[in-house]
């Protein structure tokens, strides 16, 4: 199949899928060996390798999704990142990462990077000027994300990759918040797009894994490294994930609606102190979003009025999960400074503007009314 010519949900049904020659049946079996012959076969076969057919077949899922030549999945989103960013870094290296990141991410570089020898820099901001300021002669990295976790800024992606084509520098992007039914980093010029496909790929808040994206030399070179590092995906879950991500396009875009009604509901309430989401009129960057994003995301974040307390709220809710992780079906809200963000310092935090009363929405695909009444029951309980 020609995925260039096949739209979203065609994309996200069939291709990739593996074709049933014993039963004839409408789904890709799951093939669960983790031995295969290596005498007389072309590909020989191991699951570390991240060749075994149902991972081959989820890889070129992915891949067409983000209009790349090819694609790896991994064990986690961390896998991921830490795979990607590792096979393009060495000892005397710089990294150039933006300030408002996956406070996972921002804890791997802290904590691992120095024994590598390798060197980093975290921008003041997220504008193409904060990171062409940090820009070293030994920079071989700029690493993005946007929207950004759990303030949903927005990086204007043409504008980095000008200047990191200036330097001849790789650039990275955290594409999960997005997500590729609603952006796609490589046609702006992106080198390599990674993704936690727990979040919107799985969707369903029941599976762990990563992605990475890129030219086929780019994924070779990350392939060499992960394939010692050994962060390969059980092929079961590779099974669950690819008939998880044939919903991809419908759930998504049902996300996005709701947030959007959502994100308005909130900043009408006068009990809402702030709401961040880029498609608002009202964000910082929502011209940026306008320009490079096909939907503004099921994600969103707000500040109580400084009145209310955050974890009562979130206990008060009856329909909408104080839950960990993001982007299932089902709504969920959770406090970064308790979570995502919980290992970077207070000090940290507060540069970013992650304060302690900030609710991170994840937003699911239940009637909006039931979740508008769910957040107003919940303010009215702890008003009492």
């Amino acid at each position: 199949m020609n995925s260039n010519k096949k739209g979203l949900n065609t994309i996200c049904t069939h291709v990739g899928e593996l074709e049933d020659k014993q039963h004839r049946g409408a789904i890709s079996p799951l093939y669960m060996s983790t031995s295969y012959a290596y005498e007389e076969v072309n590909v020989k076969r191991y699951p570390r390798y991240f060749n075994t057919p149902n991972q081959i077949g989820l890889c070129k899922k992915i891949a067409a999704l983000e209009h790349t030549e090819a694609a790896l999945i991994f064990s986690s989103g961390m896998a991921a990142v830490s795979t990607a960013l590792m096979a393009f870094l060495k000892a005397g290296d710089h990294i150039v990462l933006q300030q408002t990141l996956y406070g996972g991410t921002y804890n791997l570089v802290n904590e691992e990077f120095t024994k590598y020898g390798i060197e980093y820099s975290f921008t003041n901001g997220w504008k193409a000027a904060d990171f062409e300021s940090q820009i070293q002669e030994n920079t071989k990295v700029i690493y993005i994300e946007t929207p950004s976790n759990p303030l949903l800024t927005i990086t204007d992606l043409e504008a980095v990759v000008a200047i990191a084509k200036k330097h001849s520098i790789l650039t990275m992007i955290d594409n999960t918040f997005a997500s590729p039914v609603n952006q796609n980093p490589i046609d702006f010029g992106i080198d390599v797009v990674i993704h936690s496909a727990t979040k919107y790929m799985g969707g369903h808040s029941d599976i762990s894994a990563g992605a990475v994206a890129s030219s086929e030399e780019n994924m070779n070179r990350i392939f060499q490294l992960a394939k010692n590092l050994g962060g390969n995906l059980s092929d079961y879950t590779v099974w669950l994930l690819e008939r998880s991500m044939k919903t991809m396009g419908i759930r998504v875009r049902a996300q996005n609606e709701n947030a959007m009604e959502m994100a308005n509901f909130l900043t009408n309430n006068s009990d809402i102190e702030k709401v961040y989401y880029p498609g608002l009129p009202s964000h910082e960057d929502h011209k940026i979003a306008k320009k490079q994003m096909k939907g503004f995301g099921g994600m969103l974040s707000f500040e109580l009025n400084s009145k209310l307390d955050a974890s009562k709220f979130q206990k008060a809710l009856k329909l909408i999960k104080p839950s960990m992780s993001l982007a299932g079906v089902e709504s969920t809200v959770l406090s970064p400074t308790k979570t995502s963000h919980a290992l970077m310092s207070p000090e940290v935090r507060a540069e970013q503007g992650i304060a302690d009363g900030l609710i991170r929405f994840s937003v699911g695909i239940e009637e909006v009314e039931d979740l508008k009444e769910d957040i107003l029951q919940a303010i009215n309980a702890i008003k009492q």
